[in-house]
Order: C-alpha cells, then sequence, then structure tokens
C-alpha cells in the first residue's frame, strides 16, 4: 500500500509513519460556498482552495477502526468510535490541503488526546450509529452542533478520474492546524478512494451554519485504511 503512490499530488513524507486507522461508512457531503465567506473563517497564511473558482464545505461521519501506533496494538479501550469532521479545502505554498473547523468524536480519551498532540478542534459529542434497511443512520450531537443523516451507496465502485471535482474533493494527503500562532501540517497516506454515489437525507445539521440551500455533492466509501506522519511546523 505504501508503495503505491502515483495518485498523490507529492511525495510520500520522510521518515516513518506514526498511526494508522481505518475509516468506515464514509459518507462524503460537500456543499458549495463562496471562497471569499470562507477566506474570512481561517487562519493566515492559508489561502482558500477553489475548483473552477467555486470554495466547498465538506461534512464527513464515517467510523473509526483498529486506530494504533506504529510497532504498538490498538489502543485499549480507544481504538473504535465515530466521528463527523467539518472542513474545507486549502493551500500552502501551493500545497493542497484540508482546514478542519471542528472534529465530534464519541470517545473522550481520544478528543483528549488528538487536541493534546495533534492540535485540532476535537470535541466530544454523543454518538449514535446504527444500519437499518440498507441505510446507516447517524446520529451526533453537542451544543450547538447537532446532525442526523441517512445516507446510503447507490452506485458501482469507482475511482475519481484525476482532475475531475470528485478526485479534488477527495484525494487530499495533507492537513493544516494551527497553534499558539504557528501553523502546523500533517501527511496522511491512503490508496485511492472506492467511491460510490451515495443518497442522504439530513434530518438536523447545524455543524456548519451559513450552508447553502442547494442540495449537497455526495460520495460514500465502505473503508479506507490510513496512515499518518508526525506533526510538523511549517517554515
Amino acid at each position: 500500500m505504501l508503495k503505491r503512490t502515483t495518485h498523490r499530488p507529492h511525495s510520500l513524507p520522510k521518515g516513518p509513519w506514526l498511526m494508522t486507522q481505518t475509516w468506515k461508512n464514509v459518507l462524503f457531503a460537500h456543499w458549495p460556498l463562496s471562497p471569499t465567506t470562507l477566506q474570512t473563517k481561517i487562519p493566515a497564511p492559508l489561502e482558500i482552495d477553489t475548483y473552477d473558482g467555486q470554495a466547498w464545505i465538506g461534512i464527513i461521519p464515517f467510523d473509526i477502526v483498529r486506530l494504533r501506533a506504529r510497532f504498538l496494538p490498538p489502543v485499549p479501550f480507544a481504538h473504535a468510535f465515530p466521528e463527523v469532521n467539518v472542513r474545507t479545502y486549502v493551500t500552502f505554498n501551493g500545497q493542497p490541503g484540508v482546514y478542519f473547523f471542528s472534529l465530534d468524536a464519541d470517545h473522550r480519551l481520544a478528543v483528549r488526546m488528538a487536541r493534546s498532540l495533534f492540535h485540532l478542534p476535537y470535541f466530544y459529542a454523543d454518538m449514535e450509529v446504527k444500519r437499518e434497511n440498507g441505510f446507516i443512520r447517524y446520529h451526533s450531537y453537542r451544543p450547538n452542533a447537532m446532525f442526523e443523516a441517512a445516507y446510503q451507496p447507490t452506485s458501482h465502485v469507482f475511482t475519481a478520474e484525476k482532475g475531475t471535482l470528485d478526485d479534488w474533493l477527495t484525494e487530499r494527503y495533507r492537513l493544516y492546524t494551527t497553534h499558539r500562532r504557528n501553523l502546523y501540517a500533517l501527511d496522511i497516506h491512503h490508496n485511492p478512494w472506492p467511491l460510490q454515489h451515495a443518497e442522504a437525507d439530513f434530518h438536523k445539521n447545524t455543524m456548519f451554519l451559513e450552508l447553502s440551500n442547494t442540495k449537497p455533492l455526495l460520495h460514500y466509501a465502505k473503508r479506507q485504511k490510513v496512515f499518518f506522519w508526525p506533526l510538523h511546523r511549517c517554515t
């Protein structure tokens, strides 16, 4: 898996990977938003990335399983839990990546570790995920941030063609975050996403209050194994 790199926009990071986890039942729900609006919500020196002049917000619910550090077994009592991310797409010195507005998880220890080790805006949320009549029903709640949706795939598996919007939204291999006014990056690696088109009913969604009234663009992925490298300060 680590030898398959031609789909990446840049080479693998130097040094050994730090952590691995597997993501299951991933929904990519994306809404278009004004680049000008989003630029005011991200820290300098990051710049909003756009596709054909359009910026995007993604809300991504999924399950994390098999979380472990390199050379270690899965983390006791913290190797599997649901999570939902709210993110947009940015660049720094020409390098594309993801910027997270929030990451909600149903595991207090995992939230504390992620905040401390990776300086990411994690929050504890009360979550429930179940499968019913072919749909994945996902519920997440914390004050001022609720998400309830039911979703399922509707197509065969495909790999997004290079240069398409599907590829641009999903094939991201770096995240950016800030801590004490410093910018940090973290690199990841995985195989190309095994995507499917999807349908979803959003019963409640207050994860990001400035979403447009347009219907979201939806993708689903059943499973993806991901490797993480250490967080590093950007120069």
